[in-house]
């Protein structure tokens, strides 16, 4: 019973705010200058709560639900992961003019050496029922005058986690491009005082888009792992919009050689 009262009240109080809104709007034109400013500064302060409330509700409402990890493994993989960026939102969602080096939520970095950026990047809710991923990131560049863009994903610390050389570790991802381009992924391995690095092309003109990465022809001192992250290279990406719509890395044990 007290809940029903309670959201009666609710109704009636949300109801008496959007008349009074609505009102204000309608006598913008008449409000005083010394009202009309504290009266703006409410309406930003709501504004700022409503969006977030309205973010929020559609990530949660909208398919595929927001912090979704379904992912499509191969068999025997004994850890996988969807970095931050495909499986929620993040804070920012988006800048433009990115300076390089600038950070994308906790675990991305984008890497550029251009004298004027004309980059930009923001989170966006995906919405197809081929989409695994709550979110994708979509690049948009214009002109261009550096020699390099790249993503850099940092990986979880659990991926260290008896890491070895039987290993092979694989990146799946699903990429939309305004125009071709070349794209390639490299793995970053940190042992101790040296990177094991091995760089693959992502295939995009098949229908599976992935990599994989054999620690087998590395040097890797496996007692001595440290960090994993893995870069994405964009080849000649002027004038072009890259939308990543998701990006998942599994791992598993190779068969012996």
């Amino acid at each position: 019973m007290s809940s029903r009262i309670g959201n009666y009240i609710e109704r009636l109080l949300n109801a008496a705010a959007l008349k009074r809104w609505s009102k204000r709007a309608n006598k913008v034109a008449s409000i005083g200058l010394g009202e009309l400013r504290s009266v703006r500064g409410q309406a930003r302060d709501l504004r700022v709560q409503l969006d977030k409330f309205i973010f929020e509700a559609e990530g949660r409402l909208a398919l595929p639900f927001v912090g979704s990890n379904a992912m499509q493994l191969p068999l025997y993989t004994d850890w996988s992961y969807r970095p931050e960026i495909w499986r929620g939102p993040i804070t920012p969602l988006g800048a433009s003019s990115v300076l390089t080096k600038a950070r994308i939520g906790n675990e991305g970095t984008l890497f550029h050496d251009c004298r004027e950026s004309e980059l930009t990047y923001r989170q966006v809710r995906n919405i197809s029922d081929m989409d695994l991923a709550p979110f994708g990131l979509r690049l948009d560049v214009f002109r261009f005058d550096g020699s390099f863009l790249s993503l850099a994903i940092d990986l979880p610390n659990d991926v260290c986690d008896g890491l070895s050389k039987r290993h092979v570790l694989r990146l799946d991802c699903a990429v939309d491009l305004e125009t071709p381009i070349e794209i390639f992924a490299r793995l970053n391995v940190k042992h101790g005082p040296n990177l094991e690095q091995v760089v693959r092309e992502v295939p995009l003109t098949t229908d599976d888009v992935f990599a994989e990465f054999d620690l087998a022809y590395t040097k890797l001192n496996e007692k001595r792992v440290e960090k994993v992250w893995i870069d994405f290279i964009f080849e000649d990406p002027e004038m072009n919009q890259i939308v990543l719509r998701d990006l998942t890395l599994s791992r598993r044990p190779r068969a012996e050689l």
